[in-house]
């Protein structure tokens, strides 16, 4: 890739002339040697699995194979139909599908790993339902992605994805960056007005550790994913109303590694503390 920070992605963007997905689909192009049209083929295939999983999600039994969770992204459309939802109909809706995918996840159904499939569901979950909002045509939404994958990769390589290396602020919070950032394009602000984006998102999951319950991705995984799709709607509304990452988005990304990197192991994602050795947590535990 040309670039390997996001002061340098937005200042490519700007040389060219070119939104972030368009740049992104170009350089990955070149990186793998396929042409530009395989490679938007290939990414829409795993916006279709995307949308598949919100549908499966919000309409077949989610269970998961330990009976910890499933059917709630159903329980929050529900309650949405039958009373007024404290956040409102587009957050209730984005986060009712972050959770669906993610049950999905927890229930063994096909899903895309965005970044990872711990945080399968914040990606999905704003981009379909933003899709059906704004009418938006499915190679938008793919271009979208490509924008997604470029936020990723600077965050992957300067920092972390997984919660077992930097705790769920590495997971849950590289997902809501790159969806946040990928938002602030997809509604037609600049390549900088992301990056601030990716910023805003990160700071509000700073310190936050990985701690599954008996070790599946399930507790407390899957509500994180529906609290982080909100978190992405309002770090891209503020980012696309001009607030600003005071400190650079790049220099929140090296905090991230920092804080990771001093995080103990019972707090990356090895279920030795947090909630996952609580009472309930060790009960859940004895019993599966």
């Amino acid at each position: 890739m040309n670039f390997s920070t996001l002061n340098e992605l937005a200042a490519l963007c700007e040389a060219k002339n070119m939104t972030i997905g368009q740049l992104m689909l170009e350089e990955q192009s070149r990186e793998s040697g396929r042409t530009p049209e395989a490679e938007f083929a290939t990414m829409a295939q795993y916006y279709e699995v995307m949308k598949e999983a919100v549908h499966k999600g919000l309409n077949e039994d989610t269970t998961s194979p330990s009976g910890l969770t499933g059917l709630d992204a159903q329980r929050v459309v529900n309650y949405g139909k039958q009373s007024e939802m404290n956040l409102g109909g587009a957050a209730g809706e984005v986060m009712a599908y972050a959770l669906a995918v993610s049950e999905v996840n927890a229930s063994m159904g096909r899903i895309v790993a965005t970044p990872t499939a711990g945080s399968c569901g914040v990606i999905p979950g704003v981009f379909v339902s933003s899709q059906r909002r704004f009418s938006w045509t499915d190679e938008h939404m793919v271009y979208g992605l490509f924008a997604a994958g470029a936020i990723g990769y600077v965050i992957a390589n300067n920092s972390f994805i997984s919660g077992a290396e930097g705790g769920c602020q590495a997971e849950i919070g590289s997902a809501i960056g790159m969806a946040a950032g990928a938002l602030v394009e997809l509604r037609g602000g600049t390549a900088a007005q992301a990056v601030h984006a990716v910023g805003l998102a990160l700071k509000n999951t700073l310190g936050l550790i990985c701690d599954p319950v008996a070790g599946l991705v399930e507790v407390p995984c899957i509500v994180r994913n529906g609290f982080g799709a909100v978190t992405a709607l309002a770090a891209a509304d503020m980012a696309l109303a001009g607030v600003r990452s005071v400190i650079p988005s790049d220099e929140v990304i090296q905090v991230m590694m920092e804080v990771g990197s001093s995080m103990p192991e019972k707090h990356r994602e090895t279920a030795k503390g947090g909630l996952a050795q609580t009472p309930t947590g060790r009960k859940i535990m004895q019993e599966l």
